[in-house]
């Protein structure tokens, strides 16, 4: 790997159900990445939505703001050379997708990662692609909220060669105290047990109402492979968090460990890791 270093944004802010809006707040945190020299942004869980489950949204909802909000964002990733991974919803073959959009720092688009597990979500599916896609030339990988709880989805693609977890949430709120030890070391476990970088996006806790629905309890955070935390937001603040990267410390030691140590396991690791899928870059 030529790279050696990345400088890797967590975008935490809040949204709503008014989709402009919220595309309107995406760009600036966007130009201020820019300007921050920011190689890759990412932002929480259906930020474009406001992470919404209200039926009477989804049962009115016109894909085309979606689209119309994605385009917006992707003309503004090719302008300031950026990259970008947004929290969105689409639609393949009749069915919706709780989903991210994955853009290049050119405004290609080189895929959507839907969620995989969902956590109750009756408005859409869940997704069955397991992709690594190339941003800023670095294989990443990706995780949305309920998504962290199996730890599957990152050893096999951080064996397949994934350096960096990108993962975008909107989980509960921090009412909900028995969930929050588990919140912190979930995606910590993700980094350490792989030995890659994992960047979680979520949503923060709104002070002005704490359970209302699209919030959640921020401490978005980026996490070395070692599972050192290096830097943390805020529970209730609206704020871009920024780190350079030593892509060389994400060794994937430990889950090329778990797919090559001769163990009882072995083939049936290699058997997983052949499921993760590299190549398919596509919307």
């Amino acid at each position: 790997m030529s790279q050696k270093w990345l400088r890797v944004a967590a975008c935490q802010m809040h949204a709503d159900e008014n989709i402009e809006k919220n595309t309107c707040e995406i760009i600036d945190r966007l130009n201020t990445c820019a300007r921050e020299k920011v190689d890759i942004a990412a932002f929480h869980e259906g930020i474009l939505y406001g992470y919404t489950n209200c039926p009477d949204f989804w049962s009115s909802l016109d894909q085309t703001r979606i689209e119309r909000a994605e385009q917006q964002i992707i003309k503004v990733c090719r302008e300031k050379g950026i990259a970008a991974i947004v929290g969105s919803t689409h639609l393949e073959n009749g069915q919706r997708y709780n989903s991210l959009l994955v853009i290049d720092r050119d405004g290609t688009v080189k895929g959507r990662y839907g969620k995989i597990h969902l956590a109750g979500e009756k408005w859409c599916e869940p997704a069955q692609h397991l992709p690594i896609y190339h941003l800023c030339g670095i294989p990443c990988c990706f995780l949305i909220c309920h998504d962290i709880r199996y730890p599957e989805l990152v050893r096999l693609p951080a064996a397949a060669g994934a350096k960096i977890c990108f993962f975008s949430s909107c989980e509960s709120s921090v009412t909900s105290e028995h969930k929050l030890s588990a919140y912190r070391a979930m995606p910590i476990s993700r980094a350490t047990e792989n030995d890659i970088y994992v960047v979680m996006a979520n949503a923060p806790a709104d002070p002005l109402d704490i359970n209302r629905a699209g919030s959640s309890h921020g401490e978005s955070k980026i996490i070395h492979p070692n599972g050192n935390v290096i830097t943390e937001a805020g529970i209730f603040t609206d704020e871009i968090i920024i780190r350079k990267l030593d892509l060389h410390q994400a060794s994937r030691n430990i889950a090329l460990r778990a797919v090559n140590d001769t163990t009882r396991l072995r083939e049936w690791m290699k058997k997983g890791v052949k499921l993760v899928d590299c190549k398919k870059e596509h919307i």
